[in-house]
């Protein structure tokens, strides 16, 4: 007995190492970046590398936030961001509610149908989607950003799955109280939804966040911009200052961050929480 739970010590002990030098991999362009966005531009190549800036200065953060455009830039992305994670959530609810919980001919058929749609690579419909939103007036304007992206076949999955797991029971004991569907997703299933709600939110706003290819193909006027389309334009302005570009990479990932921060809970708990019922 004593060794056999020496060798489970051992094992966990050896994948908690490898774990930990995976993250360490992983996380450490990133620590570079932030410690080269707080260092001066002549400090940027000193050999060998100062990992720690001493001292630490914060000249192109104060440069980059002051500039008129790219706060501008920040706040476009926040707010597209913000309104696709919201529409995500509302019209994926609602879908995915109603395929798994309301009776209607062709339900199945027109499930895997819309689940076909995600093998279509997304190079394939780009081209038909401008010349929609060219048709709809809609090209360098930010309702040809939102609308295509307010219904996604993956979110209506997500939301499908996650309401099978509810038992059928709960859903006969809201019918004999007089229950209409709607009061049942609005006051039974939504509470009790919420880990699978915060984890497409926060999916739907990272996705729009870092979306870099349908913005460039839709925006032609600076006002419009959204943070990864700035940042490009940035990069070829100040292609030599590494301080500053890196102190605009790190403003970019650090809302990421932050919101994966306060979401990882309900985010974990989903996962748990989610099956493969079909």
């Amino acid at each position: 007995m004593r060794m056999l739970n020496m060798a489970r010590v051992t094992k966990k002990t050896l994948a908690y190492l490898v774990l930990s030098v995976g993250a360490l991999f992983m996380i450490t362009p990133f620590l570079w970046s932030i410690s080269t966005s707080l260092k001066l531009p002549a400090e940027v190549f000193t050999w060998p590398p100062v990992f720690i800036p001493n001292p630490p200065h914060l000249d192109s953060y104060q440069k980059i936030l002051t500039d008129v455009k790219f706060s501008l830039f920040i706040w476009n992305t926040f707010k597209l961001s913000a309104i696709v994670a919201l529409g995500q959530v509302t019209v994926c609810s609602l879908s995915g509610y109603a395929f798994a919980k309301l009776r209607f001919p062709g339900r199945n058929f027109i499930f895997f149908g819309y689940l076909a749609t995600l093998m279509v690579p997304g190079a394939v419909t780009m081209i038909p989607n401008f010349i929609l939103m060219r048709n709809l007036g809609w090209v360098d304007s930010h309702t040809g950003l939102v609308v295509p992206a307010l219904a996604s076949a993956y979110g209506t999955f997500l939301m499908r799955q996650f309401f099978l797991t509810f038992p059928p029971e709960l859903e006969d004991a809201a019918k004999l109280d007089g229950c209409s569907p709607l009061s049942l997703f609005w006051h039974i299933i939504l509470p009790n939804s919420k880990p699978i709600l915060a984890t497409l939110g926060v999916m739907a706003f990272q996705g729009t966040w870092n979306d870099f290819l349908w913005p460039l193909i839709m925006l032609n006027s600076e006002r419009n911009r959204t943070l990864q389309i700035g940042l490009s334009y940035f990069q070829n302005e100040h292609y030599a200052e590494w301080s500053l570009l890196m102190a605009g990479s790190v403003i970019t990932v650090l809302p990421l961050i932050v919101l994966f921060f306060f979401a990882q809970r309900q985010f974990i708990q989903s996962i748990k929480l989610t099956g493969v019922k079909g």
